[in-house]
C-alpha cells in the first residue's frame, strides 16, 4: 500500500533538495528521519516535515506502523518561479529569479526491490 505526501509551493530552490531526497529514496522511515535531522540544510526541515506527514497519513489513513514502513520515492518537482528584479546601473535592472518547489514522499509497506 501507498501512502503519499505532499509539501507544495515550498521557497527553496529544487537543484538544493534533490540531493537530500536521493539519499533517504530506499531507506526504512526511521533511518530516513535520522538523515534528515542530522543535516543542517533548509532542505532538510522541509523534507522532514513532508516525510513526518506523510507518516502520520500512514498510521492514521491506513492504520499502518511507523516502524515497518520504507521510502518508496522521495521527488523534488519545480514550482513556479517569482520574477524580482534588482535595480543596476544607469536606471537598468537584472533580473531575480525565486524559485519555489514542490516535495513529494511516497511511503510504501513493502521493502524496496534491488536492482
Amino acid at each position: 500500500m501507498e501512502i503519499r505526501a505532499v509539501s507544495k509551493y515550498v521557497r527553496l530552490s529544487p537543484t538544493k533538495a534533490r540531493d537530500l531526497t536521493r539519499a533517504i529514496q530506499g531507506r526504512r522511515v526511521g533511518e530516513a528521519l535520522q538523515v534528515v535531522e542530522l543535516n543542517k540544510r533548509k532542505a532538510a526541515v522541509c523534507l522532514g516535515k513532508t516525510l513526518k506527514s506523510a507518516i502520520a497519513n500512514a498510521e492514521n489513513n491506513a492504520e499502518l506502523s511507523a516502524d515497518k514502513l520504507w521510502v518508496a520515492r522521495a521527488v523534488v518537482e519545480n514550482g513556479p518561479t517569482i520574477p524580482r528584479y534588482w535595480p543596476r546601473a544607469r536606471g537598468s535592472a537584472a533580473p531575480i529569479r525565486k524559485k519555489t518547489c514542490h516535495i513529494r514522499v511516497t511511503l510504501t509497506d513493502e521493502p524496496p526491490s534491488r536492482k
